[in-house]
């Protein structure tokens, strides 16, 4: 099935407009034009313009991609998703500035204003990408996103300080770095879109830890936001490190398998711990203890996670044992199995953000350490659980999982997280996110724990009206809707820190477009469903 995202009319050289492309589009013109009119401000007409360029250039991609002609190996189970990875950065700016300005704190206002540009930068440069290697060059296109580009330009050109286009430019030097290492280093892993928005955010997460280490000031940040960004960039950092020393030795080893842990080491506590100390101004391993172990709430939340952290590996071996004893060699655990997992997140982060916000916040982190670690174990094989972990995780793959690397679960943490690293702390307060705002922590339960869960399972066991070109059904994506309102009836039970204040029809809105956007996307649902829903609900 081809999909074009151009004029309804197809042109001589492309093919017709696929109903689940144009009704993906559909949706995420939908969530523009609602951010736009809450916003209704120049930022709000670039996103407006953004996402128009990015609608007919996503057609480029996904002919690139028919044809074999990108630059990269890109996943092909899915098309290019352009558009709704071009304007989740730039949104989310724009209502982080929005939050801020009401919040009255001028600093985070101007830093949501330059989220929003250097999305714009990051999706132009995707845009510019596609275009320059398309023959025969697509002039109309070139033409439309010309024009948005140089809206665009002037806009920020004129509304951006001189630091704040700088550390715009330097944001986009990282992206086409990393573009160019990672996407080499592990092809089939991401789509273009899906590329765009996990390499995007890296590049800002590296920028951001980079500029804070060289104007740090004594007491100046929060120690926990210090603790996400070295962690995030350690582990990139190390897995482009050992990425590049395993093309030349034999990873498999137990030689290399010893001098993999060891550089390890070496580096967690000759780099990372270093450099964490720098921006805390503290003893980073004594400041950790300190901090888990703070409060009785905290020591309990601790002991109930660790027994659903023992849960989850008692279902991956149970079902690991069912394939071994089954008569197929082929066996895959099905998609009620798959989704145990979400239900065991669900029971994880439900309590974290109802007692203790912090803490969540950190275990999120150190639990993102160690799922990569764990990756780079299972990817390199190193020895001893390397071929184990090889072994255990093959059985919950599916076709999103082309590539070398297995980042389904991965990306169910950080849907789950984004909502409580993204937002600011500072702008959380004087009301500010009263109404459907309250909820904003909780988009990753509702959008990935409750709602695809249960538009998963319905889906696929009791679903008969299927959603045009997808094989979503029309039955799951309405119990995904009303399992998300029940889930929003009960946290006003048991949260006494939600109050919605009458946003009744917004909320509905914000989780039925969210829901229909699940329906038709082919992007990584865990990872883009979490950020709509954060998005929509803090406008």
């Amino acid at each position: 099935m081809t999909r074009e995202c151009s004029p309804p009319a197809p042109t001589p050289t492309g093919t017709p407009l696929s109903g689940s492309v144009l009704a993906e589009a559909a949706v995420v013109f939908a969530v523009v034009l609602s951010i736009h009119a809450a916003v209704w401000d120049r930022y709000s007409w670039c996103a407006v313009a953004l996402a128009v360029q990015a609608f007919y250039v996503q057609y480029k991609w996904d002919r690139l991609l028919q044809q074999g002609s990108a630059v990269f190996q890109f996943r092909m189970s899915a098309n290019s998703g352009l558009l709704p990875a071009s304007m989740v950065m730039p949104l989310l700016g724009l209502v982080m500035k929005e939050r801020c300005q009401a919040a009255g704190n001028p600093f985070f206002e101007r830093f949501g204003i330059v989220v929003a540009a250097t999305g714009m930068a990051v999706a132009l440069f995707s845009s510019v990408l596609a275009l320059g290697i398309t023959r025969p060059v697509p002039t109309n296109t070139c033409v439309i996103s010309g024009l948005a580009g140089g809206v665009i330009i002037y806009i920020m050109k004129h509304s951006l300080s001189v630091g704040e286009v700088i550390e715009v430019l330097e944001v986009l030097l990282i992206f086409v770095y990393l573009n160019m290492i990672l996407l080499y280093l592990l092809p089939r892993c991401f789509t273009p879109g899906e590329a765009l928005l996990v390499l995007g955010g890296i590049s800002f997460v590296l920028n951001q830890l980079i500029k804070r280490s060289l104007t740090v000031v004594e007491s100046q940040g929060d120690p926990v936001d210090f603790f996400l960004l070295v962690v995030v960039v350690g582990m990139v950092l190390m897995g482009i490190f050992f990425s590049t020393l395993f093309v030349f030795m034999d990873s498999s080893t137990w030689a290399s398998s010893i001098f993999f842990h060891l550089m390890t080491c070496v580096l967690g506590l000759g780099v990372v711990l270093p450099w964490l100390h720098r921006l805390i101004r503290r003893n980073p391993l004594l400041w950790l203890l300190q901090f888990l172990f703070q409060t009785d709430t905290r020591i309990y939340l601790l002991a109930y996670w660790s027994l659903l952290a023992t849960l989850a590996c008692l279902v991956v071996l149970y079902q690991n044992a069912k394939r071994s004893s089954s008569e197929s060699k082929k066996h895959q655990a099905p998609t009620i199995a798959r989704k145990y997992f979400h239900f065991i997140v669900v029971a994880t982060y439900v309590p974290g953000i109802i007692f203790d916000r912090p803490l969540l916040y950190v275990a999120a982190t150190v639990c993102l350490a160690v799922f990569i670690f764990l990756e780079y174990v299972r990817y390199f094989r190193i020895k001893p659980l390397g071929h184990t972990l090889r072994s255990l995780l093959s059985l919950f793959l599916d076709e999103r999982d082309s590539g070398p690397l297995i980042l389904t679960h991965i990306y169910l943490l950080l849907g789950m997280s984004l909502p409580i690293w993204l937002v600011p702390r500072p702008c959380t307060q004087k009301g500010s996110l009263g109404g459907a705002r309250a909820l904003v922590p909780y988009a990753g339960v509702l959008a990935v724990g409750v709602g695809d869960t249960v538009a998963s399972i319905f889906g696929s066991t009791m679903g008969e009206i299927h959603w045009p070109g997808t094989k979503k059904t029309f039955e799951g994506t309405m119990m995904s809707v009303f399992a998300q309102i029940i889930s929003v009836a009960l946290i006003l039970i048991f949260d006494s820190g939600v109050d919605l204040n009458y946003s009744y029809a917004w909320i509905l809105g914000s989780i039925s477009t969210v829901s229909l956007l699940e329906a038709y996307t082919t992007q990584i649902d865990n990872l883009l469903l979490p950020l709509y829903l954060l998005i929509l609900l803090m406008a």
